[in-house]
């Protein structure tokens, strides 16, 4: 198919999918003349992908670049390279850790040891959760008997996407969804924590419809 035929498909912009191609995001399609080039499902696909990662994700597009680079990093299997790219999408804060940051990072070491959870080091995920902590202990919001309830609703969401990953028919579906569903997951869960916040506010406030 054209660029024409790949935007109508695809439901992007062909201005857009030719960015997208300049910001490395898009692989080039097969060129059949001087001025022509071809595109197949492979470009379909990746053009969804990408616009979850950015328009729902909320990925920025050097984020996603990254992320979609190291999905395929050379001398590694695909699961390797979609852990490589999962990493890419919790970028801890840069500088210095302060002295709440580094008092936030021994709880969150000590998080990972209360609940048995095996997590590496290198993980960007741990340094994300020590600004998090750190962030609120300078607010004031120190409540943390909430932490363990967030950790095991995570622990307990995270065991069925991994078994629904699992599930997938090949690795490369597998390193796909896992992807997606880090970036989209996220947001997913950010809504509906959103919507039970309102839900469960309304048994403590009464609604204009309520007292109508």
């Amino acid at each position: 198919m054209r660029i024409a035929e790949l935007s109508k498909v695809s439901g992007v912009p062909a201005p857009t999918i030719k960015y997208y191609m300049r910001e490395g995001l898009l692989f080039p399609g097969e060129r059949t003349s001087p001025n022509q080039m071809q595109y197949d499902d492979s470009h379909v696909r990746r053009l969804k992908l990408v616009r979850a990662l950015i328009e729902v994700g909320g990925l920025s597009v050097a984020a996603t670049r990254e992320v979609l680079d190291k999905m395929r990093t050379p001398g590694m299997t695909v699961l390797e390279s979609a852990g490589k790219a999962q990493f890419a999408m919790s970028k801890p804060p840069a500088g210095e850790p302060d002295d709440a940051q580094l008092a936030a990072a021994d709880q969150v070491r000590d998080l990972l040891a209360r609940r048995g959870w095996q997590v590496r080091e290198t993980n960007p995920a741990r340094g994300t959760l020590a600004a998090v902590l750190a962030t609120l202990g300078r607010l004031g919001q120190q409540h943390w008997d909430l932490l363990d309830d967030y950790a095991e609703l995570a622990e307990r969401i995270a065991a069925k996407e991994i078994d629904t990953l699992l599930r997938q028919p090949n690795a490369e579906s597998m390193a796909e969804a896992l992807v997606v569903w880090t970036a989209l997951g996220d947001a997913m869960f950010s809504a509906l924590r959103r919507l039970a916040h309102e839900d469960a506010a309304s048994a403590y406030i009464a609604t204009p419809s309520a007292t109508s």
